[in-house]
């Protein structure tokens, strides 16, 4: 996990060079024939980097994006209207039924499909119709993390493209770099703190929740620890109850227009006696937990989740753990 981990700056640098005119191509599809409706497709962490996706078209782009319940494909045999519809699939290894027959039904019916996929040859691959590779290699590690973050910068990509923003992809450009910067950074006083905590909630809100819904599963699959990952503004309608003197929470606050309202909700807990552990850049009043900037605030998220894998990895083993190999997990699941 912590060499996959800490190879992801290089994977991205490989996945920028690799397959531009293609990227190019579905954001120059997308503005001249504009979807009327928008929909991803993913499970696991996956689905974490789909709904960053889904943030940046409803942030950028202004078009509204919803994640599919497989459910009402593979289950309920629903008719969902598929005329003028773009499905975005995120698969590591595009082997579930419940991501291949959501595509499969959805470009029989007239949808333009689209799927990100890490293993080659997969099912998923061959039931949508334009495919991205990820360029992540084999990730042998059941806890996805390079393939995670290859996930994060091909949606990215996309947007970029759509929007034919120049600005963005420059900034893509460099991220690599930003990222060798954010896997040095250290967050041992995480790792002290966490060892011994049974319960954690990770607070995210904007472009960062999807980052801490990934560092919720984290916790769970690789260190034992019930951890629930809120937005900043959801966790104040009712799980605020819970929390109490000593309370663990990780707070991710990037920059953007959500840092402001996650810094104050930190500094509020900390008066409830919660611990928190406040991720943010350098300098930040209250920050333990560095964070590393991008040439564009929207990519600081893929930056914190760089800083936060070895972290998560180490506290895995300080808890006597062994992150490689969690319990009752497999690296593919198949779930229908």
């Amino acid at each position: 996990m912590l060499d996959e981990a800490l190879s992801a700056p290089q994977v991205v640098a490989h996945q920028l060079a690799a397959d531009q005119n293609a990227y190019a191509a579905l954001g120059a599809a997308l503005r001249e024939q504009p979807p009327t409706s928008l929909l991803t497709i993913a499970r696991g962490s996956s689905d974490h980097a789909s709904h960053y996706l889904a943030y940046l078209i409803m942030a950028r782009l202004g078009r509204l994006v919803t994640s599919l319940p497989m459910s009402l494909i593979t289950l309920y045999q629903s008719k969902i209207e598929s005329k003028g519809l773009v499905s975005l699939a995120f698969s590591q290894s595009g082997q579930s039924p419940d991501l291949v027959s959501p595509t499969q039904y959805f470009r029989a019916n007239g949808a333009r499909t689209v799927a990100f996929v890490n293993a080659a040859g997969s099912p998923l691959e061959a039931a949508a119709e334009h495919v991205f590779r990820l360029h992540a290699g084999v990730e042998q590690s059941v806890a996805a993390t390079k393939s995670y973050i290859a996930q994060l910068v091909a949606g990215a990509r996309v947007v970029a493209a759509w929007q034919g923003d120049e600005d963005l992809s420059a900034a893509l450009q460099t991220l690599p770099q930003a990222m060798e910067q954010a896997a040095k950074q250290r967050w041992d006083v995480a790792v002290d703190v966490l060892k011994g905590a049974d319960k954690l909630f990770v607070i995210g809100r904007g472009t960062s929740l999807p980052i801490a819904l990934e560092a919720a599963l984290k916790f769970k699959e690789t260190c034992g620890i019930q951890a629930e990952a809120f937005s900043g503004a959801e966790v104040k309608h009712g799980p605020m109850a819970l929390v109490d003197e000593g309370y663990p929470l990780l707070v991710f606050a990037p920059r953007g227009p959500a840092q402001a309202g996650l810094l104050a909700l930190a500094e509020e807990m900390r008066g409830r006696g919660a611990r928190v552990l406040l991720a943010a850049p350098e300098g930040t009043p209250g920050a333990e937990l560095p964070l590393t900037c991008t040439g564009n605030e929207d990519l600081d998220p893929i930056a914190a989740v760089q800083s936060f894998y070895p972290m998560v990895e180490a506290l895995a083993q300080a808890r006597g753990l062994n992150p490689d190999q969690p319990r009752h997990l497999a690296k593919v699941t198949k779930t229908h």
